[in-house]
């Protein structure tokens, strides 16, 4: 292992904790909770359920509470279509990291994309104090793209870039060969 890919799992770590800090509310499971993702921002998590097989790639999927739902597709990642190479993989590893959590998934909405989707940060519970972001986990194993194109509001946006580059460096899930972004393939089917 190489100092440069020690020095950004380093950065990659200290950005995870900082995300990861929350403090969870002991009363109704339906309140909000609050993250400190960085020393002088605080945002607010909304608490939702999977939508039952509503999984259908890496980077978006559909989120219930009560009679609401929501379609959402995570902010600043593109991960690749299912018809593309590590397509199911990448869908697979998200469904697996989804499974942590039994269905509970942390939201912290960004904005609404030109389909009418809530762009955000999602986060699976992995213990009673801490969360896993999916997005950046998407990004560091090797399953998603961070798409620099559209992730100027994502507050995460530069632990994607770390996030890939240790996934580039390690030759991880995408980066095992010459990978196609999602981008360009749907491009390319038009």
């Amino acid at each position: 292992m190489n100092l440069e890919t020690i020095l950004n799992g380093a950065v990659l770590f200290i950005g995870l904790g900082m995300a990861a800090y929350s403090q969870l509310s002991k009363g109704d499971r339906s309140e909000q909770i609050t993250v400190i993702p960085q020393v002088t921002e605080q945002r607010q998590f909304e608490r939702w359920n999977l939508k039952e097989g509503s999984i259908y790639d890496g980077d978006t999927l559909r989120v219930v509470k009560g009679s609401e739902e929501l379609k959402i597709r995570f902010c600043g990642i593109d991960a690749p279509e299912k018809k593309q190479a590590m397509g199911i993989e990448s869908r697979d590893y998200l469904r697996s990291l989804v499974s942590e959590g039994n269905g509970e998934l942390l939201i912290v909405p960004i904005e609404k994309d030109r389909y009418g989707r809530t762009v955000a940060e999602v986060y699976v519970p992995d213990r009673k104090t801490s969360a896993i972001n999916l997005n950046l986990e998407m990004v560091r194993a090797g399953y998603a793209w961070h798409y620099a194109h559209y992730s100027d509001t994502c507050p995460m946006r530069d632990q994607l870039i770390v996030a890939e580059g240790m996934a580039k460096n390690e030759g991880l899930g995408i980066w095992n060969g010459n990978p196609q972004p999602p981008w360009e393939f749907r491009s390319s089917k038009k």
